[in-house]
């Protein structure tokens, strides 16, 4: 019985570690600030296949737009970013590529943004959203919060 078992826990153990992994390292607060134009996200570490997350963007001390976001795990294990921008309908962006501290979502059906970038840089945090064929680029350069 003990045979049996081993090999089924090789099985369970190589299947798991096929899962792609939560970008954790996208957790905590971070800002982008120009002048008085300003972003901030923040996300939450990864627990139980999840991580939340939420952003605004202002000028001085007015909001211009906010948004919830989730990393989530789809039905088939692979990561999902949904965003619902002022309280919208939440849009699916399965995950399309990953590394140790990059991840890109995208999602060909969905009228703008259709691809979502994060990576890592040093530090910092990078943020890009594009149409799928990379045009139409915007982008963030995120510091931490608190950080000096």
């Amino acid at each position: 019985m003990q045979r049996i078992m081993v090999p089924g826990l090789a099985m369970l153990a190589a299947g798991a570690s096929s899962a792609p992994t939560m970008p954790g390292w996208m957790s905590g607060c971070w800002l982008e600030q120009k002048s008085a134009n300003w972003t901030e996200e923040c996300w939450t570490g990864p627990r139980a296949g999840q991580m939340m997350g939420s952003g605004r963007n202002g000028h001085g001390d007015q909001i211009q737009s906010w948004e919830t976001m989730q990393i989530e795990r789809g039905p088939d294990g692979g990561l999902v970013f949904y965003g619902s921008v002022k309280g919208g309908a939440r849009v699916a962006f399965p995950m399309a590529s990953s590394g140790p501290r990059d991840i890109t979502f995208a999602n060909p059906q969905h009228d703008y943004p259709q691809r979502i970038h994060y990576w890592r840089d040093g530090m910092g945090l990078k943020a890009e959203i594009s149409q799928i064929d990379g045009s139409q680029r915007y982008g963030w350069t995120y510091q931490r919060q608190g950080a000096n």
